[in-house]
């Protein structure tokens, strides 16, 4: 009836004028909510995402490493990208997965990457990109990443004694602080190439055999012992009392190469790049051999000089 629309409580069904009863929740509901929030303060929103990403980095870095600062153990290195990839596996880098990002393009260094793995018993796992970039710390992986496992380091005094048993006079050599890893690699290989039983390192301040080291010693690596040195000028100590000469290398050294005899048990010392022996070591050392230069050459890289020596000391003790 017409008339019950007045009555309390009523509902009108027109769709003109304001609905009886209502309690005005539509009037309400189209008040406005405020300005929209910047990008990156909406939870959903990729700036919003880069911004958590980059603070969640920000605080990782700030982190401590450990106690008193120090680097955190040695743990598995990723080698990127395809040329080093397809480097580390020919030259037999003992590796444990191989890593594939799904649709990446085939080239000769990927066939070849995938085939040493295959050969070489390692795992081939294909992956998504987004897994590779997060791996990566800038994203330049081409697609192709190689997990090459921590580096087992022998005790100095094992390698001593190693080195004793062989049935050959012990030749070793002693690395001072060299920080380049391709150094380091190319010594591994002069010693295993010249005869030595191995190499020892500090264990801080120095480089370390990583994927880099291991390329460049060529697999020799893989054959010859490594050893860390809590203390470098201890072991030099100890190795001295144990019979063995301790010949330190730089250029305005007391003994030339020439008059040299390393037919004894013999310990090369080689100092760093730029700075050369420490003054610690270099007093520990029995004599300071210098290398008769025949040009107007000063010094050698320091790589390069201990294969200089150690040729020698080998065609010494061949003759």
């Amino acid at each position: 009836m017409a008339g019950n629309s007045q009555r309390k409580g009523a509902i009108r069904k027109s769709k003109k004028g304001a609905t009886v009863g209502s309690g005005g929740q539509r009037r309400r509901s189209l008040e406005g909510k405020g300005a929209t929030p910047p990008a990156n303060q909406r939870p959903y929103h990729p700036a919003a995402k880069r911004a958590a990403a980059a603070a969640k980095k920000a605080a990782t870095s700030a982190r401590p490493t450990g106690r008193a600062g120090r680097k955190p153990e040695d743990g598995p290195e990723l080698v990127l990208g395809r040329n080093p990839v397809v480097e580390c596996l020919r030259a037999r880098v003992p590796a444990t997965a191989l890593y594939v990002a799904v649709g990446t393009e085939n080239d000769e260094r990927l066939s070849e990457s995938v085939q040493l793995a295959a050969d070489a018993g390692i795992s081939i796992l294909e992956v998504p990109r987004g897994d590779l970039d997060r791996m990566s710390s800038n994203g330049l992986h081409q697609g192709l990443g190689l997990q090459v496992p921590a580096y087992r380091y022998q005790h100095p005094q094992d390698l001593l004694e190693s080195a004793v048993s062989s049935g050959t006079p012990p030749l070793l050599v002693a690395l001072d602080n060299i920080s380049d890893p391709r150094n380091l690699g190319a010594v591994i290989r002069s010693v295993a190439a010249f005869g030595g039983h191995g190499v020892v390192i500090p264990q801080r301040r120095s480089a370390s055999v990583t994927a880099v080291a291991w390329r460049t010693s060529a697999g020799a690596a893989a054959r010859l012992p490594v050893a860390r040195a809590t203390n470098l000028t201890r072991t030099l100590k100890e190795w001295a009392a144990a019979g063995l000469q301790v010949v330190g290398l730089d250029a305005g050294g007391d003994t030339s190469l020439d008059e040299f005899d390393g037919s004894t048990p013999t310990v090369v010392v080689v100092g760093s790049e730029g700075k050369g022996l420490s003054r610690l070591v270099r007093e520990n050392c029995d004599s300071i051999l210098s290398i008769p230069m025949a040009g107007p050459v000063e010094s050698l890289n320091a790589s390069v000089a201990a294969g200089v020596v150690l040729a020698d000391i080998a065609r010494r003790r061949r003759a």
